[in-house]
C-alpha cells in the first residue's frame, strides 16, 4: 500500500460512482515486506485499507434532522436540504452495483443484497451530498499539483504494463468522472485536516503508549532466512525425467558441500526467479512456503547445506542464512512510523466521522418510502 502526503486515502467513502476506492487500494505490500523483513504490522483499524462504512439509513431516521416519509413524492427516494435523488436514479444505480456483483451473490441472497446496496447507494448520496456542499461553504480546493500526485500513486500500482487508460476501460470508468472523485476528495480530506487541527500531529508519548499497551501487535513470528537452488519440474515429465532431474540436484549439492559459491551456483543454474538474488528468498515465517520446503528449512542448521527436498515445483538444495525465535520487535524507527501512520490515519478517521454527524445533525434529511 502506497501512502501520500494527503489523508484523502483514509476517508474515501465510496461516494455514489465508487470509482477511486476500488482500483487504488490494491495488494497490501506492507504486509508482503513485513513477511520478509519481519517488521510488525499493526492490524489497519476503520480507514487505514478500506472505506469507512457508511451509518445504515435505520441510524440515519432517529438521528437528529432525519425524518422518513412513508409517502412516494414525486418519484423522490431520498432529499437532503432540497437537493433530490429519484427513485430511477436509485434503482439505476443499485442494478448498476448488483450487475458488478453478478455471479458472486447467490440467488437466494440476492434480495437481501439489493436491500443493502440500495440502504448504501442512499446513504453515499447523504454523505456526498452535505460533504460537496461543506467543502463549496469553505471554499476548499485542489490544485493541479495534488490531482497530478494522486493519479501518480494510482498508475504507481498497476500491474506492470498497464495503463490508467486500460484500467478505466476494463471498469467502465470514465476518466472525467474519475478526476472529479479526485478532486472532492482531496478537497474533503481538507475539511477533515481542518477538522483536526493540532491534533493532527502524533507524538512521541502516544507512539509509546500504543507500543506499550499493544505488545500483542508487535509480536514477531518465527522465521528464517534462506536461500536455495531449485531444479524445478513440468507437466509431462516422465519418470526418466524426473529422475535426471533429481540426479541433477544432488550434484549441484555436492558441489556446494565442497565449497562451491552459493549466490553464483544458484545464479547460474537455479529455476526459480530468485536466482537473480542467488536464490535468496529472505526472512519467511510457517505457512508462506509450500510444506515440505518450510519443514526443512526451519529444521534445518544455521549454514549448513540440507539435503534435496522434493516439492510439487521441483528439486530444492537449501541453505538456511538465519533462524530467528518468536519475539516483540523493538520500538525502533521503523516501528515508530508504523505506528504514527496507523494513529494518524486514526484521527482522521474519527474526525471525519465527527464532520459527516455534524452535517447530517444540522440538515434536513427525508427518506421517502421503505
Amino acid at each position: 500500500m502506497i501512502v501520500v502526503n494527503q489523508m484523502w486515502r483514509y476517508v474515501l467513502i465510496g461516494m455514489a460512482s465508487c470509482l477511486l476506492f476500488p482500483i487504488v487500494v490494491g495488494c497490501d505490500s506492507k504486509k508482503e515486506s513485513a513477511a520478509l523483513t519481519g517488521k510488525p504490522v499493526i492490524a489497519p483499524g476503520p480507514g487505514v485499507s478500506e472505506p469507512p462504512a457508511a451509518e445504515s439509513t435505520e441510524k440515519q431516521t432517529s438521528s437528529p434532522g432525519t425524518t422518513n416519509a412513508k409517502a412516494d413524492v414525486a418519484g423522490i427516494a431520498v432529499e437532503v436540504d432540497g437537493e433530490k435523488m429519484t427513485r430511477g436514479q436509485l434503482d439505476q444505480e443499485v442494478e448498476k452495483r448488483l450487475e458488478t456483483l453478478k455471479g458472486q451473490i447467490p440467488a437466494e441472497n440476492l434480495e437481501n443484497a439489493r436491500v443493502e446496496i440500495r440502504r448504501a447507494a442512499i446513504d453515499e448520496f447523504i454523505i456526498r451530498t452535505l460533504l460537496t456542499r461543506e467543502v463549496s461553504r469553505s471554499k476548499q480546493t485542489a490544485s493541479e499539483k495534488e490531482i497530478a500526485e494522486i493519479m501518480d500513486a494510482m498508475k504507481a500500482q498497476l500491474p506492470a504494463g498497464m495503463t490508467l487508460e486500460e484500467l478505466f476501460q476494463k471498469n467502465k470508468i470514465d476518466a472525467s468522472a474519475m478526476r472529479e472523485e479526485i478532486v472532492l476528495n482531496i478537497r474533503i480530506n481538507k475539511l477533515v485536516t481542518a477538522e483536526l487541527g493540532s491534533k493532527a500531529k502524533i507524538t512521541d508519548k502516544e507512539v509509546s503508549d500504543f507500543y506499550r499497551k499493544n505488545q500483542d501487535q508487535f509480536k514477531q513470528p518465527e522465521s528464517v532466512h534462506a536461500r536455495h537452488l531449485l531444479v524445478a519440474k513440468t507437466t509431462g515429465d516422465t519418470d526418466k525425467v524426473t529422475a535426471e532431474k533429481k540426479t541433477k540436484a544432488e550434484e549441484l549439492r555436492k558441489r556446494l558441500v565442497a565449497g562451491a559459491d552459493f549466490a553464483d551456483l544458484a545464479a547460474k543454474n537455479s529455476d526459480c526467479p530468485s536466482k537473480q538474488n542467488g536464490g535468496d528468498l529472505g526472512f519467511f515465517a510457517r505457512g508462506q512456503m509450500i510444506k515440505p520446503f518450510e519443514d526443512a528449512a526451519f529444521s534445518q542448521q544455521k549454514n549448513a547445506i540440507g539435503p534435496v527436498v522434493e516439492t510439487d515445483f521441483g528439486f530444492h538444495i537449501i541453505q538456511v542464512l538465519e533462524h530467528r525465535t518468536e519475539q516483540i520487535a523493538k520500538l525502533d524507527a521503523e516501528t515508530k512510523k508504523q505506528i504514527s501512520t496507523f494513529l494518524e490515519r486514526q484521527k482522521a478517521q474519527a474526525a471525519y466521522d465527527g464532520l459527516v454527524k455534524r452535517l447530517k445533525g444540522n440538515a434536513n434529511i427525508v427518506i421517502y418510502g421503505k
